[in-house]
């Protein structure tokens, strides 16, 4: 590549779609800089996987406590504040560590505000000037918020992963992943929670069926949902906030979460002047993530496309960037399939081919009742069931699966419906016996 810039490749923003494969790339003698605002590792490591999957670690034990209750003796109960600390001993390691691979591979990270002054240069924080001969896109996605009177009055997911103590009453406005799932944590705490809905309909990604029933199940536990809520203003009250939603009804409450999304975060980065094309949904790509501008490439969750939006995807990205960059290839980018899980209580994790474009396309469905095997009845899951779905020719395709261990089950799954193994071929993996991996396969 060219030496007349200050680096072959800069990436601006330092997460997954970064990391995974700028660091590698530096190794292979590529000169690469990396612009960062905030925290090395960007959302997933500081703010969202990391963080989520720690403080819900308590909520999967106590569920299974709960359900063993006779073999175990005693309640268990989960100290929010105690939990939070825990949380931040894990994760806040994480942005040393991730600095220190990408540098020891010989990659600069500079730590400031980048914004396009042309297609080879940014400027960083309004001041520094930085060029190269490639750049890309990674700055992921960040909170929605309404456009409602009031909204400053309503907190982001990271607000809620940093609560020092726990609020007696939340509301919940949105009931995607992380609706759901800070739902399934705060209820399970001891908070009383309310989940407005924007529709009729919960998880709308996921098969409804199976979502049902973690939704029937947290309404046991006293989560209210209020459906089509058409919230119009949040407001402060002596006690606490208030919201009017509905036909002028109103609900007080002492804490509220804004979960109605996440947006591509390209706010200020300049993109208008260098004509790269994007809209509400992310930046345009081709099969090679590349945008219309030749030199300006985009990864991660702030491109736009029908992928789901997890960190997987943007390794994926990102591994293949620096194969490109390196030179080890020059093909377009081929995804492998991606699966997706929400963690509440019990999970719901799918892969390939979904149940309703199954059922469209008059593939062959199975159906398993999983509370009733036997593997499932060892920590007794009173909601266990999972759909696979097979072509003409006997591949498996496409799973999905609702119970507090769908996710492994799923990722045991994977290798199936990505290399299209036929059930002669499956029936010749003898895995690990007893565990969940061996149970999913000798059900494929």
């Amino acid at each position: 590549m060219s030496k007349k810039f200050d680096y072959d490749v800069l990436y601006i923003g330092a997460g997954h779609a970064t990391f995974d494969g700028g660091a590698p790339l530096a190794e292979t003698g590529v000169s690469v800089g990396v612009i960062e605002s905030g925290l090395v590792g960007g959302t997933c490591p500081n703010r969202g996987c990391n963080a989520k999957i720690t403080i819900d670690e308590p909520v999967k034990m106590t569920r299974e406590a709960q359900r063993m209750n006779g073999i175990l003796k005693g309640d268990l109960k989960i100290d929010w504040t105690k939990n939070i600390e825990h949380k931040q001993e894990i994760i806040d390691v994480l942005p040393q560590g991730l600095t220190d691979r990408l540098e020891n591979a010989g990659a600069t990270i500079i730590h400031g505000h980048a914004q396009f002054k042309d297609n080879h240069t940014v400027i960083v924080d309004g001041k520094t000037e930085v060029t190269a001969e490639k750049i890309v896109i990674a700055t992921g996605l960040r909170p929605h918020r309404l456009d409602i009177p009031g909204t400053e009055l309503a907190h982001d997911s990271e607000d809620f992963l940093n609560l020092k103590t726990l609020p007696e009453k939340i509301t919940i406005v949105g009931s995607g992943y992380i609706g759901m799932e800070f739902a399934t944590i705060a209820n399970e705490t001891g908070a009383d929670i309310t989940v407005m809905l924007h529709s009729d309909k919960v998880l709308r990604k996921f098969y409804q069926p199976y979502v049902e029933k973690v939704v029937n199940d947290l309404k046991e536990r006293g989560v209210k949902f209020i459906e089509n809520s058409n919230v119009q203003a949040f407001t402060k009250t002596d006690s606490g906030y208030q919201i009017t939603y509905g036909d002028n009804q109103t609900l007080d409450t002492d804490w509220i979460l804004d979960a109605t999304g996440r947006i591509p975060n390209l706010d200020e980065l300049g993109l208008d002047k260098v004509g790269v094309k994007f809209d509400k949904t992310g930046v345009f790509v081709n099969d090679h993530l590349q945008t219309n501008v030749d030199n300006i490439y985009a990864a991660g969750d702030v491109v736009s496309n029908d992928l789901p939006k997890v960190t997987p995807a943007a390794y994926f990205e990102s591994k293949y960037l620096m194969k490109l960059f390196s030179g080890q290839t020059t093909d377009a980018i081929k995804y492998p399939v991606i699966p997706s899980v929400v963690f509440t209580s019990p999970r719901i994790a799918q892969a390939g081919i979904s149940v309703d474009e199954a059922e469209k396309k008059g593939y062959e469905i199975s159906t398993n009742d999983l509370a009733n095997y036997w593997y499932y009845q060892v920590d007794k899951e009173p909601i266990a069931e999972s759909k696979q779905i097979h072509d003409k020719d006997g591949h498996l395709i496409g799973v999905t699966e609702v119970s507090d261990q769908a996710q492994d089950a799923v990722n045991a799954l994977l290798p199936a419906i990505e290399f299209k193994f036929d059930r002669e071929q499956i029936s010749r993996l003898i895995g690990i016996f007893p565990t969940i991996g061996y149970a999913a396969w000798h059900r494929a």
